[in-house]
């Protein structure tokens, strides 16, 4: 599988997000600037965390509109696989690829700690290979993570199995305590219907390394390798 990884002003996680790609997961990688429009063969186009263009206006809405979102757009459309992932995350629903938004946390507060998720739908090449009985311990590093959606939009991602993940404790439950930014129903990641965009606020490509003592995020990137 070749990877698309893009950098757009700002992005900060992209040589994360190759590092792990490359190096401990032994794949091809294609590194994308926001400029281009050619994603050159790429398989799975990544978007990674970071702050593009500064997270003016607000974050993901001046990304949504650079040259390579419109090459993105038409991949996921014809079936293509996208992540994206913290600032990625927010740029697809900027974008329409995913429903909903990312607002300011509900501290108001940048909040850079270790969670634990939850798998929710366990229906998509990125959460096939996890373990739905465990946490795993991931990252996060935002400022507005807070996802929000209408009623009727999160009856429709509740109805389609699309929530990928929750937060959590260490064993699991779910409640306002687990919740670090006041996100709907502890949600950190979704899907579309069709099922091959992905968006999370967490960074398994943080704990992906031995050398950081956390390869929960490791699991991952197997998953995605074993079932796209």
């Amino acid at each position: 599988m070749k990877f698309g990884v893009v950098t757009f002003p700002g992005s900060n996680c992209d040589a994360d997000m190759i590092y792990v790609l490359e190096t401990i997961m032994g794949q091809k990688v294609e590194p994308l600037w926001h400029k281009d429009r050619d994603l050159k063969g790429s398989d799975l186009i990544v978007l990674p965390g970071g702050f593009s263009y500064g997270d003016y206006l607000r974050s993901g809405a001046i990304a949504k509109l650079s040259p390579i979102m419109e090459e993105v757009i038409k991949h996921a459309n014809s079936g293509g696989y996208v992540m994206g992932i913290c600032n990625g995350f927010q740029i697809l629903t900027e974008s329409g690829l995913l429903d909903g938004a990312l607002l300011h946390n509900n501290t108001q507060k940048f909040i850079s700690k270790n969670v634990y998720l939850k798998v929710g739908s366990s229906n998509t090449a990125l959460t096939k290979g996890l373990d739905a009985s465990k946490s795993y311990k991931i990252p996060i590093a935002h400022g507005e993570g807070r996802f929000y959606v209408q009623n009727d939009g999160l009856k429709k991602l509740q109805d389609n199995d699309q929530i990928l993940f929750q937060y959590s404790n260490e064993n699991g439950e779910i409640n306002d305590t687990t919740n670090p930014n006041g996100s709907l129903l502890n949600i950190a990641g979704i899907c579309n219907e069709k099922r091959n965009v992905f968006g999370m606020m967490p960074h398994p490509e943080r704990a992906a390394d031995s050398d950081l003592n956390n390869t929960d995020g490791k699991a991952f990137f197997e998953s995605l390798l074993k079932f796209c």
